[in-house]
């Protein structure tokens, strides 16, 4: 089986941020049970309510794709919009970022890890690709669709065990120690 097991987003609790401007829904993070200050890797999904800045994190580095919306990045050397066509944008999770969302909510996959720990990969995947299938290998169904002859709705996840042939489109991120 290339499926460890199914986490449908319905599942997911929403949690407000301390400043308001939108919710995270954690999908998943090691060691299971880790917090904020000790996770060696975590992926949530995140809705952007309003203009902000980032949580910052030191020693930590970070990919972010926007699945609905646009939301523009900036920081330090960095003014970017992204789409939900845009590429995964990697960034410092150390540096003073700040997004906005443009013309509405965004939502959007974000995925961190610590530097020298573990490193991380995103990217979008379409139908008939292969998903990376390692232990710490995570896809993001951006429409329903049966992975490896199992059902999974819009924003349903799968945590890998193996690779599968995608049906849809997704994105995957893989985490290597």
């Amino acid at each position: 089986m290339s499926i460890a097991r199914i986490i449908r987003a319905a599942d997911l609790p929403a949690v407000p941020w301390k400043n308001g401007g939108g919710t995270t829904r954690e999908i998943a993070v090691w060691p299971p049970g880790a917090g904020m200050g000790d996770f060696l890797w975590r992926l949530s999904m995140a809705r952007v309510e309003a203009a902000g800045p980032f949580s910052r994190f030191e020693g930590v580095d970070r990919v972010l794709a926007v699945i609905e919306g646009r939301l523009r990045l900036t920081g330090p050397a960095m003014d970017v919009a992204l789409a939900a066509d845009s590429a995964p944008f990697a960034f410092d999770g150390a540096a003073a970022v700040s997004g906005e969302p443009l013309a509405g909510a965004v939502l959007d996959l974000n995925a961190m890890a610590r530097r020298g720990r573990y490193g991380l990969h995103m990217v979008h995947l379409a139908p008939g690709d292969i998903a990376p299938g390692t232990r710490r290998s995570v896809l993001l169904a951006l429409e329903p669709q049966r992975l490896a002859g199992r059902a999974l709705g819009r924003l349903d996840c799968a945590d890998l065990s193996g690779p599968v042939r995608v049906e849809g489109r997704a994105l995957a991120v893989r985490f290597t120690a």
